[in-house]
């Protein structure tokens, strides 16, 4: 379970949370003597954000995302997600879900404490004390999350999910997603009217991390979220209505810092910095870029953006070792400075150590280094660690608009949203940087290469013949911009087939189950660089197990499906 009494504040949280009198309302919110909705707001806000990021185990955060950027191909690890092969077992998986649901008992306390058991405790005690705007950004945490729990799961636990402090219930039976979908939208419905009401006697402020108790952009947020989701069901009901009733009234996120996203810190005790900043002061470093994303990025692809190098790429990936310099081990694949391994590799070199020479995070997605050519191992002093989670953006935004606009649901013209979420994605990538550089030099990247890498994106926009043609453009820049946070990605993938992900089964990309490294990759050694054998036993999972922490403690829960045949219910 993941721990959170590492947290002080949600600490305090987790020992009054299961006491006699917890769900008493307090009579005067300014010397309250329970547990107040100011300190249970930041302790949902950080357990959600844990629960969608990577993993961070000194610090017992548990993130989807630590398996779904290797199932979209983002990263690539060297356990279990590797060729798709995560478990009800998996570590990060049942500790998503305990921090969220609390599935695991609070050692002391006869009940249970995590996300879902704040936020219903939040909305339960705002609502009945007249705090409307707090019971507002509780529906919304909670739409958000148990969204994005049906997007990797499937069926989940909802209508009783922790209510065992009010009902009862000890153990919630499982939901269809179908049936939870239309709920969200009418619980977002009632989160807008709760943010639209007169003020309360106790308004958020600093304790909201999201946003600083700021109303307006928590209603953006929810519009947005509204947008995604008729987004994510278009394909098995019709939702032109209310997506052009929803665009055409405005109020959508619309601009850079009005995106929904943990502002993580640069502290170390108690540590507030981005979990996947942990790679830089880890033991041993588990988190390699995947070949596939790089080359994508690079150029390199045969396929798509062939040629186009993308500007981004020293934002995004740090390359400890020096374009001519040896690697600390064997490589198996290497192109000038950046080392990696490949997703489902059964190379003799991919178990080489290459912590002090493999490419690593960069300053966009976690905080870290800004990759200026100077190389060299990095430590926890070589970033800040500092950037925010990004769970819905302006880019984002934009990118849903223009897949709807292409796919005939929404008016408008889908090129110019594609050239705008482009333009978009750069500015937040400045946006990012600001935020996480610290002392580190680093360049402003809107200018005249972000507007020639739109442009020829753009172009190979225009060449697309057909609808979908089109759409893989739009949903491959998509993926580039969402590194750091992947919850997103794999239900893009599972929605609409791309980005196009790298298959060891597939001749065209690894023939004779064999993938080309570049050829003239490895400096050190004479060309042509060794191929690699790959393999890819389990197909494409198309929801995650669930965790067997739940099926083997709960009697209500499903028997163990398989995930390459248990789609979420909006996968036509």
């Amino acid at each position: 379970m993941k721990k959170l009494s590492r947290i002080i504040l949600v600490t305090l949280v987790m020992i009054t949370g299961c006491t006699k009198g917890f769900l008493d309302i307090n009579t005067d919110p300014n010397n309250p003597t329970k547990v107040s909705l100011k300190q249970l707001l930041p302790a949902a806000e950080q357990g959600l954000a844990f629960s969608m990021g990577f993993t961070n185990d000194a610090r017992g955060a548990r993130g989807l995302t630590e398996v779904l950027s290797v199932y979209v191909h983002q990263i690539v690890v060297r356990e279990s997600q590797d060729q798709y092969g995560a478990t009800g077992s998996q570590f990060d998986i049942n500790g998503a879900w305990s921090g969220f649901y609390s599935a695991q008992p609070v050692s002391g306390l006869p009940d249970y404490i995590g996300v879902l058991e704040n936020v219903e405790v939040l909305i339960k005690q705002a609502t009945a004390g007249g705090y409307r705007h707090y019971a507002g950004i509780g529906k919304l945490l909670k739409a958000y999350g148990i969204s994005q729990f049906v997007d990797a799961f499937a069926d989940i636990p909802f209508s009783e999910a922790n209510k065992f402090g009010t009902d009862g219930l000890r153990y919630p039976k499982f939901d269809k997603g179908a049936d939870i979908y239309p709920q969200l939208f009418k619980l977002i419905d009632d989160a807008i009217a709760d943010l639209g009401s007169d003020d309360g006697p106790l308004e958020p402020g600093g304790d909201d991390i999201f946003y600083g108790g700021n109303l307006a952009r928590w209603t953006a947020m929810a519009k947005s979220l509204k947008l995604k989701l008729y987004n994510q069901v278009r394909l098995v009901q019709d939702v032109s209505g209310p997506v052009n009733q929803l665009v055409s009234a405005g109020g959508l996120i619309s601009n850079t810092g009005q995106g929904f996203m943990l502002r993580y810190g640069s502290q170390v005790a108690p540590d507030d910095r981005n979990p996947g900043f942990s790679e830089y002061y880890a033991t041993q470093k588990s988190h390699y870029i995947s070949p596939w994303f790089y080359e994508i990025m690079k150029g390199y692809n045969p396929r798509i953006f062939t040629g186009i190098r993308d500007p981004r790429i020293p934002y995004y990936f740090f390359n400890q070792n020096t374009k001519l310099g040896g690697s600390q081990a064997p490589t198996e694949y290497r192109d000038s400075g950046f080392v990696s391994i490949y997703f489902g590799s059964t190379g003799t070199n991919r178990n080489s150590s290459q912590d002090n020479s493999m490419t690593v995070f960069g300053l966009y997605p976690v905080g870290g280094k800004y990759d200026n050519g100077s190389a060299g191992t990095v430590t926890a002093a070589s970033g800040t660690g500092a950037a925010p989670l990004r769970l819905l953006t302006y880019a984002d935004v934009l990118f849903i608009q223009a897949e709807l606009i292409n796919a005939g649901v929404l008016a408008g013209d889908a090129r110019q949203k594609l050239s705008a979420a482009i333009d978009e994605s750069f500015k937040q990538v400045d946006f990012v940087a600001n935020l996480a550089k610290g002392s580190q030099t680093v360049p402003t990247i809107v200018g005249p290469d972000a507007t020639a890498y739109r442009d020829k994106i753009l172009a190979v926009y225009d060449a697309r013949a057909t609808a979908k043609e089109k759409l893989e453009v739009i949903i491959t820049q998509k993926w580039i911009q969402s590194f750091g946070f992947s919850g997103d990605a794999y239900t893009d993938y599972r929605r609409t087939g791309f980005p196009v992900l790298f298959n060891p089964n597939d001749p065209t990309m690894a023939p004779g189950r064999q993938a080309q490294p570049p050829i003239f990759g490895n400096p050190t050694l004479p060309p042509p660089q060794g191929k690699v054998p790959v393999a890819l036993g389990r197909n494409y999972p198309l929801s995650l197990p669930w965790p067997t922490n739940e099926i083997e403690v709960n009697p209500n829960a499903p028997s163990q499906k398989l995930p390459d045949v248990t789609p979420v219910f909006w996968d036509k």
